[in-house]
């Protein structure tokens, strides 16, 4: 995650140097997220035949690759290829970490297994915009080769230190690949977790609207260069990295997560309105802070709802949860590219629209928890 913080103030220098444009921006944004789309549920399948190691192995190798050919493209289809091999290969890093953690952790140990990795991305992400920035100012392409180099190392730590988390008799042999499951997708619309996802979706889509084009944003309306972009980033980054990591779980034990919910919701209708109204530098921290502040919340918010109301088995729910926001995060960078072409203001605009038909939604769908009604368990399979 330092790696992909690293390049994230950097890619609309890149993409203008290549006479792109916003529309540009959102297509190399969208292919990350649709390769990731297609193969994380066919590395998750491969690390159950071969073990944990070589998989994460080959994500680490395939990023570090990716970063390289990022460095040496002179030419848009070059980043798109780029991108999309990072999205295909990369994408055997996280899921197989998690499959690594729930490996060698006891059901009670586990949350904090997976929390100590979700800090150790939140940090990547709150480092990454600011080295990313300050090496910009050497040349565009020093933090793609130095996003390499720290993939590199990554990969000689994992290959000398880390052992393998899956022993061969718990290996699943034969086993068919599988990618995205697109009817169990529509069919998890008629469940309890419908609405959820749909939620999930429209979170991701309208934070992508924000994610995928801020820095373009940056240099469009306020002219601002790399190192400008990356201070405001590494303070998003921050600011987020605090509201999940000490906010979210008092907030979700004392109010519960369908308060969290519609809060986050309301609140980020007016976190996507603020952005409109910045002109000056310290303007433009303040609101992007808040922005973040109001809807850091949201996406932990719906993920532990949908596991504690799924009908389905929490690997199954949590795979669709996955899907509805990589489906965000693959339409909403090319909605966001295409009207920023068109109006700097629409792509922040589109956000608190969508923010308040989620609020309106949510406050006719979204109902608290019953605790004496159980959801029974489906016994298909994902």
């Amino acid at each position: 995650m330092l790696g992909f913080g690293i390049i994230i103030p950097i890619l609309p220098f890149y993409v203008e140097q290549f006479g792109g444009g916003g529309k540009e921006m959102g297509y190399l944004m969208a292919i990350f997220s649709v390769m990731q789309f297609i193969f994380s549920p066919i590395w998750g399948n491969l690390s159950d035949r071969f073990g944990r190691k070589p998989i994460l192995m080959v994500g680490i190798l395939g990023n570090a690759i990716s970063m390289i050919i990022l460095g040496l493209s002179n030419s848009l289809w070059m980043l798109y290829v780029s991108r999309g091999l990072a999205g295909i290969l990369s994408s055997a890093t996280l899921p197989t970490s998690m499959a690594f953690i729930s490996d060698s952790t006891s059901e009670r140990e586990r949350g904090g297994g997976m929390g100590i990795i979700g800090a150790a991305m939140g940090l990547g992400m709150v480092l990454g915009p600011g080295v990313g920035g300050v090496l910009g100012q050497v040349s565009l392409t020093a933090p793609f080769y130095f996003a390499s180099a720290v993939s590199l190392v990554a990969l000689l730590l994992v290959w000398i230190f880390l052992p393998e988390s899956l022993p061969m008799d718990k290996r699943i042999r034969a086993q068919r690949i599988q990618g995205p499951q697109f009817r169990k997708m529509v069919e998890a619309l008629s469940t309890p977790i419908g609405f959820l996802l749909i939620l999930a979706f429209l979170h991701n889509f309208a934070l992508t609207n924000f994610e995928g084009i801020f820095a373009m944003y940056s240099m469009m309306r306020y002219n601002y260069n790399e190192v400008t972009v990356g201070i405001i980033l590494t303070f998003v980054g921050l600011v987020s990295a605090i509201v999940q990591g000490l906010l979210t779980g008092p907030a979700t034990r004392r109010f519960g997560d369908v308060q969290v919910i519609k809060v986050s919701l309301f609140a980020s209708i007016f976190g996507f309105s603020f952005m409109l109204l910045a002109t000056t530098l310290p303007a433009v921290i303040i609101t992007a802070g808040f922005f973040v502040l109001s809807n850091s919340m949201l996406r932990p918010g719906v993920s532990s709802l949908i596991s504690k109301r799924s009908p389905y088995p929490q690997g199954m729910a949590m795979g669709l949860n996955n899907s509805y926001m990589s489906l965000g995060r693959i339409i909403g960078p090319l909605w966001a590219g295409s009207v920023l072409d068109m109006n700097v203001n629409y792509p922040f605009t589109t956000g608190a629209i969508i923010m308040l038909a989620g609020f309106v939604a949510s406050l006719f769908f979204l109902k608290p928890d019953r605790a004496s009604k159980e959801v029974p368990i489906l016994a298909d399979e994902f």
